[in-house]
């Protein structure tokens, strides 16, 4: 069973984006964590890069494939989870809380709501197996 959190949204390239006040904390959801298998190294964009959204900004190989990191969201690196760099398969283990990749300072905070919430990416995920 997808765990999909409630209080997060979603974009169509699968990452999670939790907003506080005009930072967005972003990583990738459990179904792509999934898809990927066993994560074996996160290429994150450095603090301070512009990132647009759903522009690719980094990438994330796992023992089966490279796929791309999209940002969800437009704005400038804040922060860049420091622990990745040894361990990520904090992405395997723990998508939405240690694993989280980046905070994006928000240039346009009206984009969040362009995004999907919970039962629209569920659907989403439904629809896309089929």
């Amino acid at each position: 069973h997808m765990n999909i959190p409630k209080n997060l949204k979603y974009s169509i390239t699968h990452e999670w984006v939790k907003v506080e006040g005009d930072t967005a904390t972003v990583g990738v959801s459990d179904f792509a964590q999934h898809e990927l298998g066993d994560i074996v190294f996160v290429e994150a964009p450095a603090e301070g890069t512009a990132v647009t959204a759903a522009e690719q900004m980094g990438s994330v190989e796992s023992v089966k494939a490279v796929s791309e990191l999209n940002a969800p969201v437009s704005g400038t690196v804040s922060a860049v989870n420091p622990e990745l760099a040894d361990h990520p398969e904090l992405l395997n283990q723990d998508c939405y809380g240690k694993g989280w990749i980046v905070k994006i300072a928000l240039s346009d905070p009206g984009q969040v709501g362009d995004l999907m919430d919970a039962p629209a990416y569920e659907k989403y995920i439904a629809e896309m197996k089929h």
